[in-house]
């Protein structure tokens, strides 16, 4: 989370905007908003409800966390009496006494429904509290005719606030509550995702799901030029970073502070220091991330199988036969870290979600804990060796071609799975790879890949990818329709809406640069960043 700015995100701001907006118009979406831990979910929300003015919507937001029943409602209810009062001229004070008292002249109804719940907060068998509390936003809308939009950020937590029932009685709200919608904000994504699908699926009132991604290629360089445009760093560096990040705001924002604080272009070293010295910041929160897994009884397992994730030998069968474990003990433990939210799962293939974090449990964890001497200042001097090589490998790439880069990366496939988007694809063993000329104006080349039984043809774009292209591209790929499996057009632009629908009609796949490096990432391969 990027603490002191707010940068970018305009897509999913326009997104809140047009949802919440759409309340009072008698249209309810429910939002279901997960990410990885410091993507920049309470960043975003923040942001909007700082730009959100409608007087006839009240926003509740509230941080959810492990606190007793009777805590909880006095929070939702002094939370909800705030907003509602927020433009009412008052000068407001965050005391619940002070809040009824002022909000009794505009919502009475509320304010009694609200005394009898507080009233019976010290009593048992209050099995149906929770959605008592929720009800309070339908009765302020009958009484003073605005819409409530509540967000629980990690709402996870609910769970633990003794609520009985909570998703069969939530459940129910949602689908009778039409003039409140509701925002659940979680890094918890795996378990977000079940119990959407098995507590909270409905036919009405469901949550639509949005996933708050990391910056892509454009907006990361964006952030850098903007935030370093005093120093003088080198495109290639800048590149790197944007690699090495991942896109993610608060290790973009952690890089760049220490650049300007220490005024220096030596990124290799200024990683050094954020990444091995046990004092830096970095290095503390993944020793933290760490020891989440000392305790269990499998720790020495699930350090392993992450340090083999890290080195590149991400794949099952390959972890089982390394640590000479069965396969069915390994995805025992897969299944942990994947419901964690440490692994993501593609297929055949595992992924650490924190790639930062995968490169200091290569190089720095696992460096010391393997290290023969307290010899801190050869361990050091071995790290930035690595890190040097990481940067002179990335630079060596990004001055191939992307049809050399890509040749390369289809050499490497095995006829393995992967799960890109919602499609699953396997990967062929192919026995040749050649370059391909088109006779058209748009497509700048490609590459076509034969295997005894399949054909994948291949096409690149550094621009907009037009509906002109996706025919053109289609006629060139009718000369291989006897073996043709698969037909792809990889572009460094975007898709048109029109050139969607028809590459969706000629069966073509549509990859753009973020597609592309989740693949190269999946075979350790450094991303293309252009």
């Amino acid at each position: 989370m990027i603490k002191d700015k707010f940068f970018d995100r305009q897509f999913y701001l326009d997104f809140l905007h047009k949802r919440i907006g759409g309340l009072k118009y008698g249209y309810r979406q429910n939002i279901a908003i997960t990410g990885d831990e410091f993507i920049g979910k309470t960043s975003l929300i923040l942001k909007f409800l700082k730009q959100f003015s409608d007087n006839r919507i009240i926003i509740v937001y509230l941080e959810t966390r492990p606190e007793s029943l009777a805590s909880f409602a006095k929070r939702f209810i002094g939370t909800l009496l705030y907003a509602f009062l927020m433009n009412s001229g008052i000068t407001l004070k965050e005391d619940l006494d002070f809040l009824l008292n002022k909000s009794q002249r505009y919502i009475p109804k509320t304010v009694e429904s609200i005394n009898t719940i507080l009233n019976s907060l010290g009593k048992n068998n209050r099995n149906n509290l929770f959605a008592e509390l929720m009800s309070l936003c339908e009765i302020i809308n009958q009484e003073a005719g605005k819409y409530c939009v509540v967000v629980f950020d990690e709402f996870h937590n609910l769970e633990n606030i003794g609520a009985k029932k909570l998703y069969h009685e939530w459940s129910k709200l949602l689908v009778l509550q039409k003039n409140t919608m509701y925002i659940i904000i979680s890094s918890m994504q795996f378990k977000t995702k079940a119990i959407l699908a098995r507590d909270l699926s409905l036919l009405f009132g469901n949550f639509e799901l949005i996933s708050l991604e990391p910056f892509d290629i454009k907006t990361s360089l964006e952030y850098l030029r903007q935030e370093l445009r005093t120093l003088s760093l080198e495109k290639k560096l800048l590149d790197f970073i944007v690699r090495f990040t991942g896109g993610y705001p608060l290790y973009l924002e952690i890089i760049t502070k220490a650049l300007l604080n220490n005024r220096t272009t030596d990124l290799p070293g200024l990683l050094e220091d954020l990444l091995f010295d046990t004092s830096s910041i970095l290095n503390q929160k993944f020793s933290n991330y760490i020891k989440r897994f000392l305790g269990s009884t499998y720790s020495q397992d699930y350090l392993s199988i992450l340090y083999l994730i890290s080195c590149g030998h991400n794949k099952i069968k390959d972890i089982a036969h390394i640590l000479h474990k069965p396969r069915k003990e390994i995805l025992a433990r897969l299944n942990y870290l994947l419901e964690v939210d440490t692994l993501t799962r593609s297929g055949d293939f595992l992924k650490i979600n924190d790639r930062l974090f995968g490169f200091w449990m290569r190089f720095v964890y696992q460096e010391k804990l393997h290290s023969l001497t307290f010899d801190i200042k050869n361990q050091k001097a071995q790290f930035r060796e690595n890190l040097e090589a990481m940067i002179s490998e990335f630079v060596i790439n990004a001055q191939k071609s992307i049809s050399d880069r890509v040749a390369e990366l289809m050499r490497l496939f095995e006829d393995e799975t992967i799960q890109l988007e919602r499609k699953r694809i396997r990967l062929t063993h192919f026995r040749e790879i050649k370059p391909l000329e088109f006779n058209t104006k748009g497509l700048e080349g490609g590459l076509i890949a034969r295997s005894r039984e399949n054909v994948w043809v291949m096409a690149f774009k550094q621009h907009l990818v037009t509906e002109e292209d996706i025919a053109e591209f289609a006629l060139e790929c009718r000369k291989y329709r006897h073996k043709l499996q698969r037909k792809i057009i990889i572009t460094f632009d975007n898709v048109d809406s029109n050139a969607k629908l028809r590459a969706l009609e000629e069966k073509i796949l549509t990859w753009d640069l973020s597609q592309l490096n989740q693949i190269l990432d999946l075979f350790s391969r450094p991303r293309v960043i252009a």
